[in-house]
Formats: C-alpha cells, sequence, structure tokens
C-alpha cells in the first residue's frame, strides 16, 4: 500500500522517503521476537524506489546514515557527485530503470543524513505532549515512541508511515498477554489521534488501526493451567479508521454470535484498499502500472469498491 502511494501520489517531502516502516522493539516490556520480513514493506512489481524504509531502534534510525570515520559531509558530496556521473553513463548505455532509481535513492540517502537525526530527536516536544504518549515515550523502540515519531512524520509530510507492533500472536495466556498489549497501545493511539487533531493534521492524515489476521472466539490450550489462548482464524476480524474523511462513530459489518462468519456488509481487503485509495486521492480503478503484459492494480481484477457508508 505504501510502495503504491508513492508510485501514484509522489512525494511531499523531498529530504525524507515517501514510505516509512517503524517496528516496534519490545511489547509489554519484553524483546519481541516474532519476526519482521522486509518484503512486508517491499514495493513488489513496482521500481524499487518506492518500497520502505524501516527505522531501526538502536543507532541510527536509518542503517549506515553515519558517514564512516574519516568521510566528511563534502568528501561523501564528491564521492556522490562522481558516481552519479558514472551510473548515468551507465544508464545511457543500458538503460536500466533501476540504475536511474540508485541515483535517486543515494542522493536521498545523502539529505537524510541532517532530516533524520532532526525528525528523530524529540528532546524539543513539550512536556506535555511527552506524557500524552505515556511513560515508554522516551524509551527507543516502544508504540509509544513511534506514535510520536508518527506524528511528526505526518507534520512533514511523510506520504505513509506504517507501525508494526508485533506480540498479538496469543496461542496462550490470552488474559495476561492482552492486558500488556492495550497497556502498550492505547494511551499512545489515543494521544496520537488527540494530537494530530489538536494541530489540524487528522482532516487529511488517514490512521488505520488492524491486525494481521483473526481469531476464534473459542479457548486453546490448558485452561485448568491459565495458560490458554485463541487460534488463527481468517473469515472475519475488525480494524477501524479514523480522520482523513472517515465519518466518526460508525460501525459497518457484522458477525454472527459466535464471530465465525461475516453475516452483514462484508468488507472485503480489496475493498479496504479501494476506500483508502479514494481518500487519499486516488481511484483504485485508474492507478495502474504495466507489468507482465497486463496494467495492473492494487485491488487486483476482482470486484472491489469504496465503501462509502462510512465516508463522511
Amino acid at each position: 500500500m505504501g510502495a503504491w502511494l508513492s508510485y501514484g501520489l509522489g512525494s511531499l517531502n523531498k529530504d525524507l522517503p515517501d514510505f516509512v516502516v517503524v517496528p516496534s522493539a519490545f511489547w509489554s516490556g519484553r524483546v519481541n521476537v516474532q519476526a519482521l520480513y522486509a518484503r512486508l514493506w517491499g514495493s513488489g512489481f513496482l521500481p524499487s524506489r518506492h518500497q520502505g524504509t524501516s527505522f531501526q531502534n538502536v543507532g541510527d534510525p536509518v542503517l549506515f546514515l553515519s558517514n564512516p570515520q574519516g568521510i566528511d559531509p563534502d568528501v561523501r558530496r564528491r564521492m556522490l557527485d562522481t558516481l552519479g556521473k558514472i551510473n548515468a553513463k551507465h544508464q545511457e548505455e543500458i538503460g536500466d530503470p533501476e540504475i536511474q532509481t540508485t541515483i535517486a535513492q543515494q542522493e536521498m540517502a545523502f539529505r537524510m543524513q541532517k532530516s533524520v537525526p532532526e525528525l528523530a530527536d524529540i528532546s524539543e516536544e513539550p512536556k506535555h505532549i511527552l506524557e500524552m504518549y505515556g511513560p515508554e515515550v522516551t524509551k527507543p523502540g516502544s508504540y509509544a515512541r513511534n506514535c510520536l515519531l508518527a506524528r511528526r512524520m505526518a507534520e512533514r509530510n511523510v506520504r505513509f508511515v506504517q507501525l508494526f507492533h508485533r506480540g498479538w500472536d496469543h496461542h496462550t495466556n490470552l488474559p495476561a498477554n492482552m492486558r500488556g498489549q492495550c497497556r502498550d497501545v492505547d494511551q499512545p493511539t489515543a494521544a496520537l489521534l488527540t494530537d494530530l487533531k489538536s494541530r489540524g493534521l487528522l482532516e487529511d492524515t488517514l490512521v488505520v488501526f488492524a491486525g494481521e489476521f483473526g481469531r476464534t472466539v473459542f479457548g486453546q490450550g490448558n485452561i485448568a493451567r491459565d495458560n490458554y489462548g485463541r487460534d488463527h482464524h481468517p473469515r472475519c476480524f475488525s480494524g477501524w479508521l479514523a480522520g482523513g474523511g472517515i465519518k466518526g462513530g460508525v460501525h459497518y459489518g457484522k458477525t454472527d454470535d459466535f464471530s465465525y462468519n461475516v453475516v452483514e456488509d462484508p468488507v472485503n481487503v480489496r475493498d479496504l484498499h479501494a476506500t483508502m485509495l479514494h481518500l487519499l486521492g486516488a481511484d483504485h480503478r485508474r492507478l495502474t502500472f504495466p507489468f507482465q503484459g497486463l496494467d495492473q492494480r492494487l485491488t487486483g481484477v476482482e470486484k472491489s469498491r469504496v465503501i462509502r457508508e462510512i465516508i463522511s
């Protein structure tokens, strides 16, 4: 989704990527070992310059952001100028569009050496803002810190920001794990919405909160030992949207009494994508990219629609 928006809508800030990914390093006070793969924020068959840039929780926010010892900005600038000329000549010879992507990304990386440290520095944030996001906001890698960074990116017109907070894969010990997860996300998420709204940013910022999968309603594991959880369930799950033209206070869709099947107003992921694109200014039927002889779309060739019932 982030790659498609980068491709379809272009950049609003020449010094920061269009698509930024910020994973949480831990959940409920524990280091998170649930795997995240770079393909989750890749660009697929779109040009690689549209893929997501992952922010790190330790050291430089972006890998290799700092110059090596003995290399100052002037040396780096001369090196990139020379390298750009070599790449441009190579581009003329073979016509590979990825070479042009390489040139553009190297220049972006040079600009990010100034823009990213400024973005990640929250030392000038007022005390009442930090308190609003909760006690973990000062801890790098926390979901609270990442929510604050998301607001700072929205201020700087980063096109698409994706926060990954892991640890929801509860096959055991559901009561304790859910309390921990809610403690991690509830206050920072509410603070992000409040912060965006107070700055006039929520009107044109669409916030989407959703999980990777649904869950069964029945228990799993040894209940006698209070070690129960729930299993994977792909037929239905919930999410919420706010800002960006969404109508507040509306519920759409309904499951049966067991939360097992959708029985009213089903929403396919293609419908969600079509709606998101519509709210962000793109027609999902016209946003295409030529690949393997076809004009490909994010929503594919199957029927999909904008969910107008949730739009204000």
